[in-house]
């Protein structure tokens, strides 16, 4: 009933679950008995006659129907390497009879994903969770983890969260498609998924019929007992360039006048950290550069850190900070967002 897609699936069984009930879209409980008694009054000669009456019975037969849907309307932006993405969708049982419900995660497998964009990842480590304190909300180490749904009745609701990880060395703008199933299966001992269900063939019958309501929208098989809902993950990345310029301060034959690479002149290093427009913030920034050997560092001058740049060159309006140990200088830059450039600057002199 789906399109290509892969089986990656839950790995824990049962399910503690969220319901609501509202009014009774479902229609009459599938078992019910509905008694019809006609009544005739009649005379003999003008005297009423005991009455007489006939009665009529059926038990109503079970639909079979269900939803999957997403809860909100728009993607999930994750980052690369994040764990635990969540999404979250809920799975109604529009049965008239209790049921329990089959869940498989999927990955689309290429093609367009639901909020638009090409599906071109697979996320790792795909789990479904059931919404066990019912607040609406993925919470680790106590919603559980589950393969079905255990014994939903009629116009109740679930809420499954399909938990994924994401790789690192995903770009900005990448997609990736996530699909749950669920299928309908008999409700019998709590704690364990029912038999499969299969609708009655041939004419009604005097028992509990059954009948598969479900339709195509959204691209099911209609009349399946199956239903599926669609999301994705959305890439938002940093996207950082780094580059290293350098220039030369004065030399100790010229000084500051047209100064030359000669030894003992001073160099100024600059390291320019951009990050792309649209990208995400990058946060815990790093910077690490070993000196060439040939090169003694400027104590005198030190370091200063988130400058910025005017033009492509380096302004010297950092603050101080950074480290030098043994050759290697080292500082923290502060958030970076989209659209913005933080330096490292220091000299050294030539040996």
């Amino acid at each position: 009933m789906t399109r290509t897609a892969r089986w990656i699936g839950g790995a824990s069984a049962l399910a503690m679950i969220l319901a609501t009930s509202p009014a009774y879209a479902s229609g009459t409980t599938a078992g019910t008995t509905i008694t019809n008694t006609a009544t005739v009054n009649f005379q003999v000669g003008g005297v009423s006659q005991t009455a007489v009456s006939g009665s009529d019975s059926f038990t109503v037969d079970r639909k079979v129907n269900l939803t999957v849907a997403e809860v909100g309307s728009t993607t999930t932006s994750v980052s690369p390497g994040q764990a635990s993405a969540v999404t979250t969708f809920l799975v109604t049982n529009t049965s008239n009879a209790a049921l329990d419900f089959s869940l498989a995660a999927t990955q689309l497998s290429g093609g367009t994903a639901a909020h638009g964009g090409t599906d071109n990842f697979d996320a790792t480590n795909v789990r479904m969770f059931a919404d066990s304190n019912s607040n609406g909300s993925y919470d680790a180490g106590t919603d559980q983890q589950i393969t079905y749904l255990d014994q939903i009745a009629a116009d109740a609701s679930a809420r499954v969260f399909v938990v994924v990880d994401i790789p690192l060395g995903r770009l900005t703008g990448d997609v990736a498609g996530v699909r749950l199933t669920a299928t309908a299966r008999e409700a019998t001992a709590a704690g364990s998924l029912g038999a499969a269900i299969t609708q009655t063939s041939g004419a009604n019958a005097s028992g509990v019929d059954t009948v598969f309501a479900d339709t195509n929208a959204n691209g099911n098989t209609a009349r399946d007992g199956a239903d599926f809902g669609d999301d994705d993950y959305t890439i938002l990345a940093a996207a950082l360039t780094v580059t290293k310029t350098s220039r030369i301060i004065s030399d100790p034959i010229n000084g500051s006048t047209n100064p030359l690479m000669i030894p003992g002149a001073t160099v100024e290093y600059c390291i320019a950290v951009a990050n792309a427009g649209g990208s995400a913030t990058a946060t815990n920034i790093s910077v690490s550069d070993t000196l060439p050997a040939e090169t003694t560092f400027a104590a005198g001058f030190g370091i200063l850190v988130n400058g910025t740049v005017t033009s492509g060159t380096c302004n010297a309006d950092g603050s101080a900070g950074g480290a030098h140990n043994s050759g290697v200088v080292t500082a923290t830059l502060s958030d970076i967002a989209a659209g913005t450039t933080r330096t490292v600057l220091f000299r050294v002199t030539v040996n």
